[in-house]
């Protein structure tokens, strides 16, 4: 029988913390083509509270880019390649520790921006040197954001109340997802490379980069290693896999790590201790599906995975093939297979009864019960929501009025 572990990642500290006279917790939906944050409570019924404007200083920064052709250039593949014709305007986003404020990653600008939940201003922005920014992860205190630069194949860390740079390391190429683990001492990143390509046979995957694992100290920055899956791929007799490592969450003990990997419906096990894929699961398939996988949303077959706080259960955003399921990770059986459009990210309701997926080619988010595997209930939110994170903010919250 598993043994359960006491959840000590950041839905713990929100979950604590909302006891207190003068915060909620909240969901932070990120409505990327928008340019706004959607904010609803972090359980059913999910009740929206409000929407707040993530682009407050946007003709500033659209006069900022046509004054610099490099960042024009940039801005331009980024808005007609990877936004599909659309501008991305919100990657990813956390609320400051206070709940006064929340954090974004602006790709399209190639910054992280601070903007107040009071007044919807703007307090501060950081440009990464490679002009898009993309995933971020907060510490376990809250205190400082992780931010990939997937260009400049760099992470940055900062001060989430100050946005000063205090550290930075190297990655693989294209750095996406980032996690702070073991009590926020470590920072992992993955590196995915190239994914808005169309040289997606196995064949020309050589063609996509150097796309790894780098677990780097989170005091010091200091590479501690790094983890390539093509050889763990390899020894299971998977050559033709892709090794570029999309999303991921690990057991709350951080022994084991369940990943994503590109082109790919399903996930696998990687026990951390070993250095070994232990297990892999393939789930079900849209059999209507295109099978020119040049057409799949920039090489994410499936793209979003969370888990259950006591550490049982998986939920699998199956992006391409159009649901979300739950997965039980004694068995490694899926439950119901829930019908959603262009599902993009997952993650937990605050009670961590219900896996929340996005559901970008639907303008909503929706609610997935975690013992049942049923669809609870699906909330409109903004044009082509992507990240959903956890926060606090003020008891009473209204939007600022530049939002509302």
């Amino acid at each position: 029988m598993r043994k359960t572990f006491v959840i000590t990642t950041l839905l713990s500290a929100i979950a604590a913390g909302a006891a207190a006279a003068d915060l909620q917790p909240v969901l932070l939906v990120g409505n990327n083509w928008e340019g706004t944050a959607t904010v609803v409570t972090a359980s059913a019924p999910f009740t929206k509270l409000g929407l707040v404007n993530i682009v407050p200083d946007k003709a500033e920064r659209i006069k900022e880019i046509n004054a610099n052709p490099i960042q024009w250039i940039v801005y331009s593949i980024v808005k007609n390649n990877v936004g599909e014709g659309n501008d991305q305007m919100v990657d990813d986003l956390y609320a400051t520790p206070d709940g006064q404020s929340v954090v974004v990653s602006r790709p399209s600008f190639g910054d992280v921006a601070s903007i107040s939940l009071i007044t919807g201003k703007l307090n501060w922005r950081f440009k990464v040197s490679g002009y898009r920014s993309d995933h971020m992860a907060v510490s376990p205190d809250g205190t400082r954001v992780a931010v990939s630069d997937s260009l400049g194949n760099n992470v940055y860390i900062l001060d989430i109340n100050t946005g000063k740079q205090i550290g930075s390391f190297k990655t693989g190429d294209k750095p996406h997802e980032n996690f702070f683990t073991n009590g926020g001492k470590i920072i992992w990143n993955m590196s995915i490379g190239s994914v808005d390509t169309s040289l997606d046979d196995p064949f020309w995957d050589w063609t996509k980069g150097d796309r790894h694992i780098t677990v780097a100290n989170a005091t010091t920055f200091e590479i501690i290693k790094t983890i390539d899956m093509r050889d763990r791929l390899n020894a299971i007799g998977l050559k033709d896999f892709s090794d570029a490592v999309r999303p991921a969450v690990f057991l709350p003990d951080f022994s084991k790590l369940y990943f994503q990997v590109s082109f790919y419906n399903g996930f696998f096990e990687y026990d951390i201790a070993t250095d070994k894929i232990t297990r892999q699961v393939t789930l079900p398939e849209d059999p209507t599906l295109t099978k020119d996988r040049s057409k799949w949303l920039l090489d994410s077959r499936h793209h979003g995975i969370t888990m259950n706080p006591s550490g049982t259960a998986l939920c699998v955003a199956g992006t391409m093939d159009s649901y979300a399921t739950v997965v039980d990770l004694s068995t490694f059986k899926n439950k119901a297979l829930v019908p959603a459009n262009k599902p993009y990210w997952a993650t937990i309701s605050g009670d961590g009864k219900h896996c929340v997926v996005s559901e970008a080619g639907a303008d909503q988010i929706t609610a997935i019960d975690f013992e049942t595997g049923e669809k609870w209930g699906s909330v409109p939110v903004g044009d082509h929501p992507q990240r959903v994170r956890f926060a606090r903010i003020p008891v009473g919250w209204t939007p600022p009025p530049a939002s509302a």
